[in-house]
């Protein structure tokens, strides 16, 4: 089996709108609240057509902490596989964090999502790509062995690891990526 490129996303502040409260993203509490950023359906579209696989990889501790239903969060992923029907898969690490011992493989930063889904769905990880807007996304896709794109919003944080590339949205990261020389192998018709 020939082994097939990825793009993995994070989802809050990459696909849908996050909430910012004191400079801090956090990710929507409500279905209601759950809302992609303008031109993600398109984007994505795109980048499947040109023959990546689309993975998000996403960390959703409040589950863990108690502070919000796993039910939300999966009505959530079903109203995303119906705006981006695109997805193949879904990696979601509901661990809490903080203090966690020992550290869950999959809660990023560490790379277990990717690692795992790389596994299952038989993919390069050497010609894919992580698109994010935390240092946590940065770190598990180098990690992973993957190129990085982080989305720049301006939060008050820090990068611990520099990415392959900064954007400032979702659209501008796909363009990267399809721009590059292995897009146009992939599909040269794009």
């Amino acid at each position: 089996m020939q082994l097939r490129p990825a793009v993995f996303l994070d989802r809050d502040g990459t696909l849908n709108l996050q909430v910012i409260r004191a400079g801090q993203p956090f990710p929507p509490h409500t279905v209601e609240e759950f809302q992609l950023f303008e031109g993600v359906p398109a984007a994505c579209r795109n980048l499947h057509a040109a023959g990546y696989v689309l993975v998000v990889a996403t960390n959703q501790p409040d589950v863990g902490r108690g502070t919000q239903s796993q039910a939300v969060v999966e009505a959530m992923h079903n109203q995303l596989r119906r705006l981006v029907p695109e997805i193949a898969r879904i990696e979601v690490c509901y661990a809490p964090g903080r203090g966690e011992s020992p550290p869950d493989p999959r809660r990023k930063p560490a790379p277990g999502m990717l690692l795992d889904a790389a596994h299952d769905l038989g993919l390069d990880l050497t010609r894919s790509w992580m698109v994010g807007d935390r240092w946590r996304d940065v770190d598990c896709g180098q990690r992973a062995g993957v190129r990085t794109v982080f989305i720049n919003f301006g939060y008050e944080e820090h990068l611990s690891a520099q990415p392959d590339f900064t954007v400032k949205s979702f659209t501008e990261a796909v363009r990267i990526i399809l721009a590059q020389p292995e897009a146009r192998k992939l599909n040269p018709s794009t």
